[in-house]
């Protein structure tokens, strides 16, 4: 079996989560508080230059090995194991029904020999991972199990990565499901721990915006629009004549021209919160659902001002900015301040160090 990497696997403690995206590298590492709870060790995050990484492939190797480098060093972990994430348009994942009863290695030459059905590669040029979800509705006698495969040199660029950094590529996830990992937690927080409730997720980071649906657990829908921070970003850059580094530097700060709230970040905003209702109108006409009971925003985007009250006004849904930390204890090494301020960017790191809990 090509193994992307003990995918749907529970790792070894310590392990840290690290999540290499458009903007730049993140890392989490949490700890066993005790009673079901998780404890905040330590986060901390460096920017990649633009370019890097683009629509989730690694461009530059070196400029990215050398930020995950300065984000260990930042954060002072010791931990050495490391959880990665693959974009999800990278993975290839299929639910499939086997009949029960097989050993391990009848599953494994049954798994590989469906695989060749639904991938459009050569099997020798990917990592392929699987993982029995259980008995299969209405089928007492099969079992479901999902399938998940990405391109070798995908998987292989992110582990040389890690090992280039010092660090143990010990779990490959899949982006999304670490996001969804991480907000389980944050649901299971809502009253009657979101039992019938519909939660619309919107992680609007550089280049593009994740919507994800879930319902009691399971995802019912799930989308991407090219839609991201980096649109703002640009016309900061064309406004003020900025480089695109000092553009996002000072967007971040608030170090900006009177003018650019009216002229800027108004015309951003509407177009954001025009982004997020067609979104739920295509969610609402291409599946049965009608209602969305919680929406919350996540990624680098979410914190910017305004964003929330002008997305909870157009779409009239309770809204809010997720922390992926709400309800942790935080260790000492994590200053409180800094983590209200760009949490929402820890969503998948978050999500990758929950890897170490199962």
């Amino acid at each position: 079996m090509i193994n992307l990497g003990s995918l749907f696997g529970k790792a070894n403690p310590p392990l840290v989560g690290v999540d290499i995206s458009t903007s730049g590298v993140r890392l989490v590492e949490l700890a066993d508080a005790g009673k079901g709870e998780l404890r905040l060790e330590r986060c901390a995050s460096e920017p990649l230059p633009r370019g890097a990484v683009v629509d989730g492939n690694i461009e530059n190797i070196e400029a990215v090995t050398e930020a995950v480098r300065r984000v260990v060093k930042k954060s002072g972990t010791k931990a050495r194991n490391v959880a990665l994430g693959m974009p999800p348009a990278a993975v290839i994942t299929k639910k499939i029904v086997l009949p029960a009863g097989m050993s391990e290695d009848q599953l494994e030459v049954q798994v590989e020999s469906e695989a060749s059905q639904y991938i459009p590669f050569a099997l020798d040029e990917v990592s392929l991972d699987f993982d029995v979800i259980g008995v299969a509705p209405n089928a007492p006698d099969d079992i479901e199990v999902m399938l998940a495969a990405a391109r070798r040199e995908k998987v292989e660029d992110r582990a040389a990565i890690a090992e280039a950094a010092g660090l143990v590529p010990t779990v490959m996830d899949i982006e999304s499901y670490a996001a969804r990992a991480a907000l389980d937690r944050i649901v299971a927080q809502m009253p009657q721990a979101g039992k019938d409730q519909i939660v619309a997720l919107f992680q609007i980071g550089a280049g593009a915006t994740h919507i994800s649906v879930m319902l009691d657990g399971e995802t019912i829908y799930e989308r991407e629009q090219p839609f991201g921070g980096n649109q703002l970003t640009q016309d900061i850059v064309r406004a003020y004549g900025l480089s695109f580094e000092e553009a996002d530097t000072r967007k971040k700060n608030g170090d900006l021209p009177e003018n650019y709230q009216a002229d800027l970040l108004g015309p951003f905003l509407e177009n954001a919160a025009l982004e997020v209702t067609r979104a739920i109108q295509f969610f609402y006409t291409s599946t049965p659902y009608t209602r969305i009971d919680q929406l919350y925003l996540a990624g680098g985007c979410a914190q910017v001002p305004g964003l929330l009250d002008m997305i909870a006004s157009r779409t009239r849904i309770a809204s809010a900015v997720i922390s992926p930390f709400k309800g942790m204890q935080l260790g000492p090494e994590v200053r409180e301040q800094q983590l209200k301020a760009e949490a929402p960017a820890y969503l998948v790191a978050c999500g990758l160090a929950m890897r170490r809990f199962g």
